[in-house]
């Protein structure tokens, strides 16, 4: 398997699953409440421990006690975590508000953030690199990263020139109606020459793949909407894994889809079970 760097955060998830729809002005019931390790960065890393690659993610905690239950929970994930770094104050906390239809409200309570860029993942041998953050002081690291290895990058932040990377990905509500309708044109302004592939996820309509001459649209499967949360991370990882292997775009797409579309079926993170049931 591949050796992995994930450039994103890592956060205590406080879940809370509500017993009625969100509505302004209304008083709800909670039908369940418990903590989950969450952050883009470490729910993209972990179903690639999952699928058996050898991942470290670079991301920032704080110097509090939620830090020290946040590095255990990675480390039994099978996550390196040499690459964290520890900053003054507290780490990510968010809360995460989950109604009865799987849709999924964040409330960030607190941001963990370097004072700057990453500097040490120039340092890090990778295969591939899977960067989920919207900093925009990364584009000297990524044109690096994407001089050596594979770099998957999330986009936004939408700024030419600010994602050095071979695959950009995003979701279609965060993205305007300019980068849509060129999806291929608009990648090329942020990632450069560098870019081999723009991929959009659709939702419940699947994901479909950009190319200088390929267009690749993979349906999404229909299954029970249990809790949004980290659909779109999984998905990036699925992502990673396809192309870390070498496989055409329309498996990748399939397999990124596949994963993404287990995760909304379940609540958080998909188990490594079912990620070894999808390889």
């Amino acid at each position: 398997m591949a050796r992995i760097v994930v450039v994103g955060s890592v956060a205590q998830d406080d879940v809370v699953t509500l017993a009625q729809p969100l509505s302004p002005g209304c008083h709800l019931d909670a039908s369940g409440r418990r903590l989950r390790l969450g952050g883009g960065g470490a729910n993209t890393a972990i179903p690639l421990c999952h699928a058996g690659h050898s991942v470290t993610l670079v991301a920032p905690v704080g110097a509090d006690a939620v830090a020290e239950w946040l590095l255990a929970k990675l480390q039994a994930a099978g996550i390196d975590v040499s690459a964290i770094a520890r900053v003054p104050g507290d780490s990510t906390r968010s809360l995460v508000l989950v109604d009865p239809g799987g849709e999924r409200t964040i409330v960030n309570l607190n941001r963990c953030r370097e004072t700057g860029p990453p500097q040490r993942l120039a340092s890090l041998e990778a295969d591939a690199v899977s960067v989920r953050s919207r900093d925009l002081d990364l584009r000297e690291l990524l044109a690096d990263a994407a001089s050596r290895s594979l770099v998957v990058a999330h986009v936004p932040p939408l700024a030419p020139g600010s994602r050095p990377a071979h695959v950009l990905v995003g979701s279609e509500p965060d993205l305007p109606p300019e980068f849509l309708a060129d999806p291929w044109a608009a990648g090329r302004a942020i990632a450069g020459e560098t870019l081999r592939l723009v991929v959009v996820t659709l939702g419940p309509r699947g994901a479909e793949a950009f190319g200088v001459s390929e267009r690749v649209a993979v349906p999404a499967p229909v299954v029970p909407v249990v809790d949004s949360t980290a659909a779109g991370d999984v998905f990036a990882a699925g992502l990673v894994h396809g192309l870390a292997l070498g496989r055409p775009t329309r498996a990748v797409l399939e397999t990124a889809v596949a994963w993404g579309a287990a995760t909304v079926a379940c609540p958080g993170v998909p188990a490594r079970e079912t990620i070894e049931g999808l390889l």
